[in-house]
């Protein structure tokens, strides 16, 4: 009976998985580290999953159910991905509660952080964003033209689309030359 229980819920994640798979090799683009000055290191990528996070989760929630169901089943598919980063990384199963907390706060902090931006409708301020929460030498203007892009393309989409869309976003190269 408790092996039943397992089946389903990894059944009713596996869209969710498969989904942040598309999220992680986007936010893994090479063009983002070279062109877009995001730092290759955790911190960096890091970032880069957050903000395509950010995309597909803003777009998740101006659509009707079961798109809030699959917002949830993404971020604890998200949470999931980067706990199971730390335990391969070495950190120790006392350690890795107190490092999510903190990746939980860091990660909830830069959703508010660039919804506020987007909010505030004020030129540049999308890009200091970016700049405050990934580093200050990014190249933050073609960065939120790929953001624009990004969410342009999601904009228009139903969860069925995105739950099947490959590639999920436009490439970060064709952001920076339009």
């Amino acid at each position: 009976m408790i092996f039943g229980l397992f089946g389903r819920k990894r059944a009713r994640m596996a869209p969710a998985n498969a989904l942040l798979g598309r999220i992680i090799d986007a936010s893994r683009e090479p063009a983002l580290y070279l062109q877009g000055g995001v730092p290759d290191e955790f911190e960096g990528r890091f970032e880069a999953l957050t903000l395509h996070l950010f995309l597909v989760l803003r777009r998740l929630r101006d659509l009707p159910a079961p798109a809030a169901d699959m917002a949830q089943d993404l971020i604890d598919a998200s949470f999931a991905y980067l706990e199971l980063g730390f335990r391969q990384g070495g950190i120790s199963d006392i350690a890795v509660p107190k490092r999510m907390k903190k990746i939980g706060r860091s990660f909830y902090g830069r959703l508010s952080g660039y919804e506020e931006a987007l909010a505030a409708q004020e030129p540049g301020a999308f890009e200091k964003a970016l700049k405050r929460n990934i580093a200050p030498g990014i190249d933050a203007p073609a960065l939120a033209r790929h953001v624009d892009a990004a969410a342009s393309a999601l904009a228009t989409r139903s969860l069925d689309d995105i739950l099947s869309m490959d590639p999920l976003f436009p490439p970060f190269a064709d952001s920076i030359t339009t």
